[in-house]
């Protein structure tokens, strides 16, 4: 009987001790995977030292032939226009050649062809308005279109000082709400980053008139572009 219960006490000893081995771990697994998840938002603003312009040559005539050719060479005067004032970018982004009809009396007749072409480049915002007043006077007759954007360099650096300040507000709420709570924050468990990147930029639209000789060059205005990026952490507690 002294024997029996020897044995059964043996036993119990046993078991809670491996028990009490067992739960340790999952207690520092526990305490280990408290965390706190925060995320942090950054902006950056930099001057718009670039304008993106898209210009139109139109032409109406009779004659596909005709319109076509004319369209041809105006587009042509531009292009070397642009090349020498050495534009960035430029590029062709539209061919279109098609029929002009006259729907009067409900009835279709053919007037004629419309023949356009399209060109887009970069260049320097506190000049582009001058050189604008140029391109009208080699051919262009519609500018379809004017964005603003910074220089490739100061968007890489801009978004190097947005990621910085997404980082540190990210850390401040989480030192703001662990503080509150009487915790102290120590590892950082995970770090996200969810991008940093300059918003598209609207386009300025625009009807072009030639204008006389004697009247200052068309003025054009660029401004900011913000850089956003957001960092997301994981701290643990």
């Amino acid at each position: 009987m002294n024997l029996s219960f020897v044995t059964v006490r043996s036993i119990t000893t046993i078991i809670g001790i491996f028990m009490l081995a067992t739960s340790s771990p999952v207690q520092a697994q526990e305490k280990l995977l408290r965390t706190l998840t925060v995320t942090g938002e950054g902006v950056e603003n930099i001057a718009t030292s670039l304008a993106e312009v898209s210009l139109g040559i139109e032409i109406n005539g009779r004659s596909a032939n005709e319109v076509q050719k004319e369209a041809a060479e105006q587009t042509a005067a531009v292009v070397d226009l642009l090349r020498s004032r050495q534009v960035e970018k430029l590029q062709t982004t539209g061919i279109q050649l098609q029929p002009n009809y006259d729907y009067s009396d409900n009835q279709r007749r053919l007037k004629g062809y419309i023949a356009s072409n399209t060109v887009s480049f970069r260049f320097d915002t506190e000049k582009v308005g001058a050189l604008l007043d140029e391109a009208v006077k080699s051919g262009a007759t519609r500018i379809n279109g004017v964005s603003f954007l910074a220089t490739d360099q100061a968007i890489a650096q801009a978004q190097k000082e947005a990621l910085k300040k997404a980082t540190v507000e990210a850390q401040a709420q989480a030192t703001s709400v662990l503080q509150a709570l009487n915790f102290t924050p120590k590892d950082i468990v995970s770090i996200q980053i969810n991008g940093a990147t300059p918003p598209i930029m609207p386009k300025m639209q625009a009807d072009y008139a030639v204008r006389a000789s004697a009247a200052p060059p068309t003025t054009v205005i660029g401004g900011e572009q913000a850089v956003r990026a957001s960092v997301t952490l994981q701290i643990s507690y």
